[in-house]
C-alpha cells in the first residue's frame, strides 16, 4: 500500500493524528527532500527509511516504489509541505500504480490553496487552482488567456523571485481586478497583501506567495483600453499581423471590433 500523507505547510502543529500514525507505521517514506523531512519527522519521533522522490528523479523513483510495494512494503509519499501531487511530485507515481493495479490513499491535511482562499475574503462557492505559472512571459500570458471569462476565483503559487512579475503579467491579461497575495500561512508572520492588479507589488518579497484573483464581474464587459492594447502586442509579438490581432481580441473578449480597431491605432 502506498499512502500519500500531507505534511504542515509551516506550522508543525497542523499534523494530524492520522498523518504521524501513518508515518509511523510504514516500512518506507518517500520525501521531496529527505533533509528537509527530516526535521518534521525528528519531531514527532519518527525514524523511518527514507528514500528520494522529487521532480528529477520521479520517473525511476516510482519504479523503485512499485518494486517495494510488490515486494510486500508500505510506503509513505511525502512531500515538502502540503498535500503530494499538488504542484509537487506524485502524479507520475499515482498513474504507474493504477496501471499495475495496486492499492494507495491519501492522508490529508493543510492546503496552502484553501487556506489562502478563506483567507483573501474572495468568493469561494468556485474556485479554479491553477498552480505554478509557466517561466517565460510569453508562455505566462497564453496559459492566463484560457481563464479571461472565467468568473470563479482563480489561484495561483508564486515564489517569492517571481512575485512581481506575475502580478504584471496577470495585469497585462486579466486588467484591473481585486487580487490578494497570502504569504507564510500558517507561521509567525502570515500576511495577507490585498490590491489591485493595476498597482501591486510586494516589497522585498521573502517566502512562498499564494496570489488570488477575482474572476470576471461580466464575461463580456469591462476591459480596459490598457489591457486591450497589451493583448494587442502580445498576439503581435507572437507573430500576428495587427489584423489578424484585432480579429483575435474581438473573439477571446466578445467585444466590438471598432473598439479594438481604435484602440489598435495607438500602438
Amino acid at each position: 500500500m502506498v499512502y500519500f500523507v500531507a505534511t504542515p505547510i509551516g506550522n508543525m502543529l497542523d499534523m494530524s493524528f492520522r498523518a504521524v500514525e501513518t508515518l509511523k507505521s510504514v516500512d518506507v517514506i518517500a520525501c521531496e527532500d529527505t533533509r528537509h523531512s527530516l526535521k518534521l519527522l525528528d519531531h514527532y519521533g519518527i525514524k523511518k527509511q527514507l528514500i528520494s522522490y522529487h521532480k528529477f528523479n520521479e520517473n525511476t523513483s516510482a519504479e523503485h516504489i512499485v518494486e517495494l510495494v510488490k515486494s510486500g512494503k508500505n510506503v509513505a509519499v511525502i512531500s515538502d509541505a502540503g498535500m503530494p501531487v499538488i504542484s509537487d511530485p506524485g502524479n507520475v507515481l499515482v498513474k504507474i500504480l493504477i496501471e499495475n493495479n495496486l492499492e494507495y490513499t491519501v492522508v490529508p491535511g493543510a492546503s496552502a490553496c484553501l487556506s489562502a482562499l478563506l483567507l483573501s475574503g474572495f468568493d469561494s462557492s468556485r474556485f479554479t487552482f491553477i498552480g505554478f505559472l509557466p517561466e517565460k512571459t510569453k508562455d505566462r500570458v497564453e496559459l492566463l488567456n484560457d481563464y479571461l471569462n472565467a468568473k470563479e476565483t482563480l489561484i495561483f503559487y508564486s515564489a517569492p523571485h517571481d512575485i512581481n512579475q506575475n502580478i504584471k503579467d496577470l495585469y497585462k491579461v486579466f486588467g484591473a481586478r481585486n487580487a490578494c497575495a497570502v504569504k507564510e500561512i500558517t507561521k509567525m508572520h502570515e500576511t495577507v497583501y490585498r490590491f489591485n492588479l493595476e498597482d501591486g507589488n510586494i516589497e522585498e518579497p521573502k517566502g512562498e506567495f499564494v496570489i488570488l484573483v477575482e474572476g470576471a464581474k461580466n464575461a463580456k464587459e469591462g476591459y480596459s483600453e490598457s489591457q486591450i492594447i497589451e493583448m494587442l502586442n502580445n498576439y503581435m509579438l507572437d507573430g500576428l499581423s495587427k489584423k489578424d490581432a484585432i480579429k483575435k481580441v474581438c473573439q477571446t473578449l466578445n467585444v466590438s471590433k471598432n473598439d479594438v480597431y481604435k484602440y489598435s491605432l495607438k500602438i
